[in-house]
């Protein structure tokens, strides 16, 4: 019976961790391949929404003391602005000219997209742990609410995984290597189904610090990140494009969530 159970979790994880990665491919490279910087105002809204109206709402029911929260939450974005700045460092340090340094530090600060694509997958990852902890607690409540669970995770995550290829493929420049990085981070889901199943009481406890980390990963990559590239200087026609794909990715999000909590 406790195979069984453990076998199910196996596939539902698998199904909503990778399952949406690959979906989320699928779209990105078909639908969306020619989007250009337009996929950069969805990923911004995407990952904004994901993290504002999903996780932090999730984590809030789950862990009524706000203040604890809240102090995760900006801890996260101290540890990813460090995080960040370790990364400039060293990239700034690999060449032993001092030109070649004063050009890698502009070619850096003058195309922020993508610079902060480790971050996303690291917040990422911590995600889809925490939805492989929820697909398990949901198998044990039933067969039947397990397959919803996973159902809705996979449905959930799609656009957020869009917007990840997105960023990730703005920085590789290539699909098939953005794809393969989004699904490690997805496959995070396997690894938190299979923690679940043998420590569901702990890490039960600790979903919503989990949730809350993953939200101050998107938080940070959004606003250091995506959004100062979407300030320049642009005609009135192109910001109002910006403007209704960031909004798109908002309201994709907020769709979502809401059948995801009913």
């Amino acid at each position: 019976m406790e195979e069984n159970k453990l076998f199910l979790i196996l596939v539902g994880t698998f199904v909503a961790g990778v399952g949406s990665v690959l979906i989320a491919g699928f779209l990105t490279l078909t639908l969306f391949s020619k989007l250009g910087d337009n996929f950069l105002s969805l990923a911004a809204g995407t990952l904004l929404a994901t993290a504002f109206l999903s996780l932090l709402p999730e984590a809030f029911r789950q862990e009524q003391n706000s203040s604890f929260l809240m102090g995760w939450l900006l801890l996260g974005l101290v540890i990813f602005f460090i995080l960040s700045k370790v990364n400039l460092y060293h990239h700034g340090h690999e060449h032993n000219q001092s030109y070649d340094k004063e050009i890698q530090l502009k070619e850096s600060y003058g195309s922020n997209v993508g610079k902060s694509w480790p971050i996303l997958i690291i917040g990422d990852a911590v995600h889809a742990f925490g939805d492989g902890v929820l697909i398990a607690s949901a198998f044990f409540a039933g067969t039947n609410i397990g397959i919803m669970a996973t159902l809705s995770v996979l449905i959930h995550e799609i656009p957020h995984h869009v917007a990840d290829i997105a960023v990730v493929r703005e920085r590789s420049k290539s699909n098939v290597k953005a794809m393969k990085i989004v699904c490690y981070a997805g496959s995070f889901a396997i690894f938190g189904g299979i923690s679940g199943f043998f420590f569901l009481e702990v890490f039960s406890e600790a979903l919503a610090i989990l949730l809350v980390l993953s939200a101050s990963s998107f938080i940070y990559v959004s606003l250091a990140d995506l959004i100062p590239q979407l300030e320049k200087k642009l005609k009135p026609a192109a910001i109002a494009y910006q403007l209704i794909w960031l909004l798109l990715g908002i309201v994709s999000i907020a769709l979502v969530s809401h059948l995801h909590h009913h």
